[in-house]
């Protein structure tokens, strides 16, 4: 029989006001026909991860999986609910806001799974200067890297407090917020090519290692998919985040729509 856990409610709280994606900016966003600036794809996934933390504890940061999608927007000052209920050690999740389904996931535990070798996922520096998002720059088995990010107390305080994390297990254990595994593999991209406005819509995630105070973390990402679908270009990448240069800590399929049809049209 399916177990339903306590939902969680969260006060949608869009960190991306003043990025250089303009689909973060309520104007920008009403032009492509939303009602207002949307929050990060990053921080709508961090919400529902709050319930796998909630029922699997430290564990799931060490050796969970998660996979989730985004349908409809969640904007700042949503009053974003998270819900879940558990088969067969498989976490459904649902996120609604005023009623409106917003973004899936499942979740589960996993027996501790071998990472994946190092030297599978090439090491490569961030790119100097960065050529505009295209079939070129993004091409099929593209390597792409980050320089590092380092997990002070500053950031692991700061990532907390950005997705309005209840729980006090990030701070009180010095561990990096999960949203770090979108967010990295969000610098894979803003951060070796130029965009316009574009949207992270999924993730599949395997977790090895939760992320610590002072880590240094990277990521090792190819490009594993660029095409058209419904008058959008998307891109898919393969990410691994490693922290300092030898311990991997997640394994992610990330995809995204880098450039909206709305754009490619015009």
């Amino acid at each position: 029989m399916p177990t339903a856990l306590a939902p969680y409610t969260v006060e949608a709280y869009n960190t991306a006001t003043a990025s250089e994606n303009k689909i973060h900016d309520d104007e920008v966003a009403r032009k492509f026909g939303f009602r207002g600036g949307l929050v990060p794809g990053a921080i709508v996934y961090a919400y529902m991860t709050h319930l796998p933390v909630e029922r699997w504890g430290r564990a799931w940061l060490e050796r969970g999986t998660a996979e989730c999608r985004f349908m409809k927007p969640v904007c700042d000052g949503d009053r974003a609910i998270a819900s879940a209920t558990e088969t067969d050690g498989v976490l459904d999740i649902r996120l609604e806001c005023d009623g409106v389904l917003c973004a899936t996931a499942t979740a589960s535990l996993l027996d501790r799974t071998p990472p994946p070798a190092l030297d599978d996922f090439r090491h490569v520096a961030q790119r100097p200067l960065r050529p505009p998002a295209d079939e070129t720059s993004l091409a099929v088995g593209t390597w792409l890297g980050i320089e590092p990010v380092v997990a002070t107390p500053e950031l692991i305080a700061q990532y907390a407090r950005d997705v309005r994390e209840a729980s006090p297990l990030y701070e009180s254990e010095g561990l990096l917020h999960p949203v770090l595994v979108p967010h990295i593999c969000n610098f894979a991209l803003n951060r070796n090519v130029t965009l316009g406005p574009w949207m992270h819509v999924g993730s599949k995630i395997q977790h090895f290692a939760a992320a610590k105070t002072n880590d240094s973390l990277g990521v090792r990402a190819r490009v594993t998919g660029n095409y058209e679908h419904k008058g959008h270009l998307f891109v898919d990448i393969d990410a691994l985040i490693v922290a300092n240069d030898r311990t991997p800590i997640a394994r992610s399929e990330h995809l995204s729509i880098y450039r909206p049809r709305q754009l490619a049209a015009a």
